[in-house]
């Protein structure tokens, strides 16, 4: 059978986009078919604004301490509106880099609402496709609990286009995107309040790491309250919100602001016309090769729900480019040793296993922290720590994880990855000569361990 295209990709997020641009560069025709915008969560919505908004937090930091430095920085104001008309001036040129990507690649770019009719055809704007290969590349979306008065909440999406920073913000969940936006509110000036019904937030990250930020959150000023839970939301005549807690306590706040969770982004997606099924979670059920139940569709990113960060998604999609058209590039995507960064203020960077994991592997390890105050900071009255830690294979002396909370961690975890996913040891760790004076120098420089 003659089809129009080879591969058909539904969402232009950074998956869909790196496969259909590459697919089409091994000669296959290619089409994207996108009804929001180019670039999917990361660009638009995610990680890219999110750390615009995470540098503009930071400077009430950066203006306190350079009066160490000799700095009159003299009297400052922050113009919420003026950050976010920059930060969307920044997104719609990224979107132009997007469509120029794709559309010179050769991939026909179609931008509205693409469903599926079957296994093999696409309807958009009531015009029928065919394709041998279908990708679903259609990401997550954020979700709110269905408490009474849950409409009069915000999440992520809404939290980039607000037009006035609240004054009071209550930030409600316990992964990164909750603690992230409770630094980005709190730097900004407002009152802020992290609210968790766990014990303690970023579960599945290191229990070092955890309890480190949770205390320099404290120190900060940002309000943490744990076992603590939203029953209700009621509007106030004033416009304010009064949020009803399961324990009967009410908090009075100008914006609620839930980061409890994504799902699966399948809305009108015709799925129920083929024979892709969804896993217990909701997400779509693949293989190891990102093939559905049904044979000639696949789908890669945050749809799948695996690892939901965009390095991965670009991965996934370059996988199925390779796989389909360039099998003799082809090689499986690895999910080992995948770093990761929360921007939270301080920053979070982490490569490799927890303590806790290790542990649970069945590793001996030997646990190797350092925990300091940075050299910028001595000049200030800031007494923000950073904490560095290393999880050593007892018997191995391999490194199987590295973990930082402070400043620029991300950028710092991102070549220790390398060492890494190398299969480093300690003691080549402890071989390598560090950067005077760098913070980073303090992952080559510990020796005694703090237990084993």
């Amino acid at each position: 059978m003659a089809y129009d295209f080879d591969l058909f990709v539904i969402g232009a997020g950074s998956g869909g986009v790196r496969a259909a641009r590459f697919a089409a560069g091994f000669g296959a025709r290619v089409a994207v078919a996108e009804s929001r915008y180019l670039g999917g969560t990361c660009v638009n919505v995610g990680c890219v604004p999110k750390k615009l908004l995470v540098y503009g937090a930071h400077f009430a930091d950066d203006f306190e301490q350079a009066q160490g430095y000799g700095w009159s920085p003299g009297e400052t104001g922050f113009n919420w509106p003026t950050l976010i008309s920059n930060k969307n001036r920044e997104i719609q040129r990224l979107n132009g880099i997007y469509r120029n990507l794709l559309v010179n690649s050769g991939v026909t770019l179609l931008e509205s609402h693409a469903r599926l009719l079957d296994a093999h055809h696409v309807e958009v704007d009531g015009q029928r496709f065919s394709a041998e290969h279908i990708l679903l590349a259609t990401g997550g979306w954020p979700q709110i609990p269905e408490i009474p008065g849950h409409e009069h909440a915000i999440g992520s999406n809404e939290a980039f286009f607000l037009q006035q920073l609240p004054k009071r913000v209550l930030v409600v969940g316990g992964g990164y995107i909750a603690v992230e936006f409770a630094s980005i509110f709190h730097g900004m000036g407002a009152q802020t309040t992290l609210l968790y019904r766990r014990e303690l937030f970023l579960r599945g990250f290191d229990g070092a790491v955890r309890q480190h930020l949770k205390e320099e959150l404290g120190r900060k000023g940002l309000e943490l309250q744990f076992n603590a839970e939203i029953a209700r939301i009621d509007k106030q005549a004033d416009g304010s919100l009064l949020a009803t807690l399961k324990d009967g306590r009410v908090l009075e706040a100008d914006c609620v602001f839930y980061a409890t969770g994504r799902r699966p982004m399948l809305d009108n997606l015709g799925l129920e016309n083929t024979g892709v099924e969804l896993d217990e979670r909701g997400f779509i059920r693949v293989d190891e090769q990102f093939q559905t139940t049904e044979p000639s569709i696949l789908a890669i990113g945050d749809v799948i729900g695996r690892v939901q960060l965009t390095p991965v998604a670009l991965a996934e999609g370059m996988a199925v480019a390779r796989r389909l058209f360039k099998p003799e590039e082809y090689r499986p995507v690895d999910y080992a040793h995948i770093p990761t960064a929360v921007f939270s203020l301080p920053n979070i960077g982490t490569v490799g296993l927890t303590e806790e994991e290790a542990r649970q592997a069945g590793h001996k390890v030997k646990i190797f922290e350092s925990r300091f105050r940075a050299l910028k900071l001595t000049l200030t009255e800031c007494q923000e720590r950073t904490l560095m830690k290393l999880v050593v294979d007892a018997e191995t002396d391999r490194v199987l994880g590295c973990h930082m909370v402070g400043p620029e961690a991300g950028e710092i975890i991102q070549g220790l990855a390398v060492a890494l996913k190398a299969g480093a040891t300690k003691q080549l760790f402890d071989e390598t000569l560090g950067v005077h004076p760098t913070a980073a120098e303090e992952f080559v420089t510990m020796r005694a361990p703090v237990t084993s």
